[in-house]
């Protein structure tokens, strides 16, 4: 998936770092995202906790770092899903296709998400399939989407992408021994249930909500119909203190106080609402503290943003925690 702020091409970087200075066990990635961080570790380390408060970033993260065991009948079913005849019944046909007069899928692709989806509810029985299915599903969705990568808007017409036809491609994850743990809890309420040797942190940088941005992945993942707002459709939206920067400090203060892990990274970058400054004098209280950065290619969901830089630095925050 095209994400915001998604550490894909920096993820061998940061993990070669984090083995320089710790040898991780219980690995937590406490704003997963995608789960890029997670998966890179998976296989590594006894346990990941893997944590987001986004319903869809749940979803994927249930299967790619929850499920652990090869589902045998796993392909038979996309097969089945792939070949269902399409309804014209569903939620994101008549409320985010031309129906609705909004073009976030073509119309062909809009029936087909919503007959695979109400499908899906079928497999509940088995959480493991159930979760690779439903996180199969928001994947092949994103691949024909008709916007500029984020779902803030649709663009006005059909891309060459949403014309193709949705196809529901299998959603690969790590197969091992060992059983890891996913959740969608506030951050800070999390980490005061948790502990491990590592914690790793990327938090949204900046005031852009990841529920606006991806309200209709939530809406695919939840399948629960409701009134949209506006004319693109706006679901109901968790806030995030972390996106916000009158509460942004106070946030990761308490987050770093209440964390009980021996080591914890945290990306971020130069264009955050937090300073360079703002984090090193947090983090500094509660231990040894290093800073290294990276420079890289930078990733754009629009042109109409405040960065027009093509690269920008990768900030890689490192806290000891109790030596000084």
């Amino acid at each position: 998936m095209n994400y915001i702020g998604s550490k894909y091409k920096l993820s061998n970087w940061i993990k070669k770092e984090i083995t320089k200075r710790a040898t991780p066990q219980i690995f937590c990635d406490l704003f997963a995202g995608t789960g890029i961080m997670g998966r890179v570790f998976k296989k590594d380390v006894k346990k990941v906790i893997s944590n987001d408060i986004e319903y869809y970033a749940y979803v994927l993260n249930r299967n790619y770092i929850g499920n652990h065991k090869n589902l045998k009948e796993k392909l038979e079913v996309i097969e089945y899903l792939n070949n269902l005849p399409l309804r014209d019944d569903g939620f994101i046909y008549n409320t985010y296709c031309s129906p609705a007069g909004r073009l976030y899928f073509s119309d062909e692709n809009g029936k087909k998400i919503d007959t695979i989806r109400m499908e899906i509810e079928k497999f509940r029985y088995d959480e493991d399939l159930y979760y690779f299915l439903l996180a199969s599903l928001i994947e092949s969705a994103d691949k024909v989407a008709n916007t500029a990568s984020v779902y803030g808007a649709f663009l006005k017409k059909l891309k060459k992408s949403a014309l193709k036809p949705l196809v529901l491609e299998p959603a690969i994850y790590e197969e091992n021994e060992n059983e890891h743990f996913v959740s969608q809890k506030d951050a800070n309420e999390l980490i005061k249930e948790i502990s491990g040797n590592v914690l790793y942190l990327d938090p949204p940088y900046n005031s852009r909500q990841y529920g606006a941005n991806y309200h209709l992945l939530n809406t695919i993942a939840e399948y629960k119909e409701f009134e949209p707002k506006g004319k693109t459709g706006l679901r109901n939206y968790y806030k995030s203190p972390w996106c916000q920067k009158g509460k942004v400090k106070e946030a990761f203060e308490n987050l770093i106080k209440n964390a009980e892990f021996e080591w914890i990274f945290l990306s971020y970058n130069n264009e955050g609402l937090m300073s360079e400054e703002d984090i090193r004098n947090i983090m500094s209280k509660y231990g040894k503290y290093e800073l290294i950065k990276k420079e890289y290619q930078r990733y754009k969901a629009d042109r109409n943003r405040v960065y027009k830089d093509n690269k920008t630095y990768e900030y890689l925050h490192i806290l000891k925690k109790g030596l000084r």
